[in-house]
């Protein structure tokens, strides 16, 4: 039996190969998702925590990402974004790629010979730097005010720019076999929102394993499957990330920040920052410095 996708529809017609869409509001959609269409993303505005696969990381204002189909993924924004007293908003720019709509016929065609061996040999999360990032800054500028074969031809450009290897950094190291079931899709979210969401509290693994509605042991074998990582490593990694914001953009001292984002040892929170950021915190922070 066929298995379903995480449900998540991207608002275009049935037979639109390229659709340009803003995503403009205090936060990001915090789900996690996946979609059969490719989709490159640009962030305009907005801070947090991208988790794709085995891959947990920020974005920030700047940063863009491609992903393949059907690869489980949410931008978490930071907290404050939440606050609806603050004014904090996010903005970003996304392209959707459905190459479903071409065809088996059109794909074979011979000039098309290059574009389909990329896409067949292309599978994951890629952060895009360098000049092909350049390049297709200057496309996204454009192509929302473009239309019919004008809007084509600018999108098989940027698919052009994207085939260039050395720009492209692939961030998740496990790529899933299979769909996730709309069950295990909604699972996952709710447990990916909880612990992004409540990083900074004690979590105990009992906690998730209740919002994830299974017994500690399947949720341990559940959670491990799809990250690549325990419970604990993957919380552990995301208070070192918030951690890495707070001594980026704070004057709190390691201590304070330590405790900030979860940490009730400050021994433990160095020797875990040294772990993940191959560096211990006053050393990250005075690099930026």
């Amino acid at each position: 039996m066929k298995r379903k996708v995480i449900p998540f529809k991207i608002p275009k017609s049935n037979k639109e190969f390229v659709r340009f869409q803003v995503d403009a509001a205090k936060y990001f959609y915090d789900k996690l998702h996946q979609h059969p269409e490719w989709q490159l993303t640009l962030i305009k505005k907005g801070k947090g925590h991208l988790m794709v696969g085995d891959y947990l990381g920020r974005f920030e204002p700047g940063d863009m990402f491609l992903f393949s189909a059907n690869m489980p993924h949410v931008f978490r924004s930071d907290p404050e974004f939440f606050d609806l007293t603050s004014d904090k908003f996010s903005l970003g720019f996304s392209l959707y790629f459905d190459f479903q709509v071409l065809g088996k016929s059109l794909l074979e065609v011979e000039e098309f010979s290059g574009l389909l061996q990329w896409k067949q040999h292309t599978k994951g999360c890629f952060r895009v730097v360098g000049e092909t990032k350049s390049k297709i800054l200057d496309s996204l500028n454009d192509i929302g005010e473009k239309e019919g074969l004008k809007r084509i031809l600018l999108a098989l450009q940027i698919l052009n720019y994207l085939q260039k290897r050395e720009d492209m950094l692939l961030l998740n190291k496990l790529i899933p076999y299979k769909d996730y079931s709309e069950t295990e899709g909604k699972r996952m979210g709710r447990v990916m929102s909880y612990i992004l969401s409540e990083s900074r509290q004690n979590i105990s693994l009992q906690e998730v394993a209740d919002i994830g509605n299974l017994s500690k042991e399947a949720f341990c074998r559940f959670f491990k499957e799809r990250t690549g990582k325990t419970f604990t490593e993957f919380l552990t990694q995301v208070r070192i990330h918030q951690s890495c914001q707070l001594l980026q953009d704070s004057d709190l001292s390691v201590s304070q920040i330590a405790f900030q984002c979860g940490f009730q040892n400050l021994s433990y929170f160095n020797r875990a920052f040294k772990k993940v950021q191959g560096e211990t915190p006053k050393e990250y922070r005075s690099k930026l410095l």
